[in-house]
């Protein structure tokens, strides 16, 4: 077992062996092939390719030399076409801050069955008045960036449960089919997570109607993994375990506490007062090691399709301006 593999228990050993085909022995070499293709795309300012970071973009794509490279690639574009969304990523950004303290995202402290870290949001908690969808984004996606420096979840993934009881049709009229988009761009197509499941519970109608508009934009895969259980939480349990679950899904925990999340990464250290400039897009990896959150990086046009990303250069301005997806009238 080399240093790369020292994070990880006998089990998920095994696991990243047989399912990701992750070999100890060749695992430098395997890095080293994707470093190699950097030097193909001199329009991407890779600003971290040590080990451990291009590690989990393999373990994302199955060890897939090429398909790791294209994820990192887009992982770094995303970043630079959306250069608003990670300034100032920090649990301390006034809107990021509230969204955790509402919850979004929720933390379970309990792994599945499976080891996989389990993520919960109570839609409904969303107060538009205070914060946006584009903070919601940018809080799920700083809380990836800290989890996913742990191994184990590298290979064992996550699980998102999305409870939408109360969300109300005017909630759900806020969101637009370019709000969505960014957020499957973000969170399918440029991070290096592994998400084993997407749980629906209590959903109305017009999440049906929303899933309608973005399912075009799904991988295949992604749409396997999506489960609709509307009001039946036995369906929901068969594949969660209740014993894991807080009370408001069902289970025999007791109810979620909204604020543990946001008071783990507040006292974590993506405090970091350090800021970016945009302009000289110079940050050393020393830098993104000290904190953690991804400012400013790029994202790859020509390993994306093109025109699926508009490049907003305020993204909450843009964001006022989008038409509603769905209409009150």
């Amino acid at each position: 077992m080399t240093h790369l593999q020292s994070g990880l228990s006998p089990e998920t050993l095994e696991k990243a062996k047989v399912e990701l085909k992750e070999n100890p022995d060749t695992a430098h070499q395997d890095i080293q092939e994707v470093r190699d293709m950097i030097i193909t795309r001199p329009d991407i300012g890779f600003l971290r390719t040590d080990d451990a970071f291009i590690l989990r973009f393999l373990r994302a794509r199955k060890f897939n030399h090429f398909e790791a490279f294209r994820l990192l690639a887009q992982y770094f574009e995303y970043r630079q076409q959306n250069l608003d969304m990670f300034k100032n990523l920090k649990a301390t950004d006034p809107g990021i801050k509230q969204a955790l303290k509402d919850g979004f995202p929720g933390v379970l402290t309990n792994l599945d069955r499976y080891g996989r870290k389990i993520l919960i949001l109570f839609a409904a908690n969303w107060d538009q008045s205070r914060y946006t969808f584009v903070d919601i984004l940018r809080a799920i996606l700083l809380s990836l960036e800290s989890m996913i420096e742990d191994p184990e979840l590298q290979v064992n993934g996550f699980v998102l449960i999305i409870d939408w009881s109360n969300f109300t049709f005017k909630q759900a009229s806020k969101l637009t089919p370019s709000m969505l988009r960014l957020a499957i761009e973000g969170l399918q197509d440029s991070f290096p997570a592994r998400f084993g499941g997407i749980h629906f519970v209590n959903q109305p109608w017009y999440i049906h109607a929303l899933y309608t508009v973005i399912r075009p934009f799904l991988k295949d895969k992604t749409r396997k993994r999506i489960f609709m259980h509307g009001n039946n939480l036995n369906s929901l349990h068969q594949l969660m375990h209740p014993e894991i679950l807080p009370s408001e899904l069902g289970g025999m925990m007791p109810p979620y506490d909204m604020g543990t999340w946001a008071r783990t990464l507040l006292d974590h250290a993506y405090d970091e007062e350090t800021e970016y400039c945009p302009e000289s897009y110079n940050l050393s990896v020393k830098d993104l090691e000290k904190d953690l959150s991804p400012k400013a990086m790029k994202r790859s046009q020509s390993v994306v399709e093109p025109g699926v990303l508009k490049r907003p250069e305020k993204v909450k301005s843009e964001e006022e301006n989008m038409q509603p997806l769905l209409s009150l009238d």
